[in-house]
């Protein structure tokens, strides 16, 4: 474990395994305390691994004021300095994509290949559902709603799916209302980088959950069109695909080991 230094704030990281870099950004409330986690991601294991608890979340400091989009570009490229990579492969799952994305364009020379999974660009690409939007719900429509949206075929409430369970179990009815957790949402709404997509230049593979009903299958196929050269892969699940289609992480994996 280890606290990295920012501008008046520090954000908590941790390193493991070994193989080729790889820095995996989180999605939306993510917590390193929490399990799973990132580390916890099939493939994952096969890498010299960094994740880190974002700005306002986890064990990391929460500094005044708002918090953009590249705010949370740059801190992630901060975890590169502390790792001593000048170059890594990425892994942004949801909200982390979207940051991977402005990662991509703000430091170009930092990235040598990105996945970017469950996510969407925003603007014209179409963005990811507005979560906090789920705050004006009861707490039994918010649970119904959160189920239908991490997998389209959830919103029966008779699925017997036991990820649904287990996830609807995990997650409860919750709301962000710590002030960390409300910033990161206030900057996802305005994630918006599809004019300038078409400028990156290091190999990317989209990765996407046929059920997603947070970040639409529409929204990964317009992604990777906007993209030069990348690559789309539809898996078989929702916006937990990775844990739901065993192919997913081979897949992955080897795109992100890729030389």
């Amino acid at each position: 474990m280890a606290w990295v230094e920012r501008s008046g704030f520090r954000l908590y990281a941790e390193r493991v395994g070994a193989g080729p870099a790889l820095l995996y950004i989180s999605g939306t409330g993510g917590d390193l305390r929490n399990r799973p986690n990132g580390f916890d991601t099939p493939g994952v294991g096969s890498f010299d691994c960094v994740c880190y608890d974002q700005r306002g979340l986890g064990r990391s400091g929460r500094p005044k004021g708002s918090y953009t989009m590249a705010d949370f570009a740059d801190d992630a490229a901060a975890m590169l300095d502390w790792a001593g990579w000048s170059r890594a492969a990425v892994l942004g799952v949801s909200f982390g994509g979207m940051v991977a994305q402005e990662l991509i364009l703000r430091h170009p020379d930092r990235v040598s290949r990105a996945v970017l999974a469950c996510t969407s660009s925003g603007g014209i690409g179409g963005s990811s559902y507005p979560l906090h939007e789920l705050a004006t719900l009861q707490p039994e429509q918010r649970a119904a709603k959160t189920a239908e949206l991490i997998d389209t075929r959830w919103a029966d409430p008779a699925n017997p799916d036991p990820l649904r369970k287990a996830t609807l179990s995990r997650l409860g009815s919750a709301v962000a209302s710590d002030g960390g957790a409300i910033a990161q949402l206030e900057a996802r709404r305005g994630h918006d980088t599809w004019e300038r997509l078409a400028g990156v230049t290091c190999p990317v593979l989209v990765a996407a959950g046929r059920y997603d009903g947070i970040a639409p299958l529409a929204n990964a196929e317009a992604l990777a069109a906007r993209i030069p050269r990348a690559r789309l892969e539809v898996f078989e699940g929702g916006h937990l695909f990775l844990a739901q289609d065993p192919s997913a992480a081979a897949k992955i994996t080897a795109f992100l080991a890729a030389s």
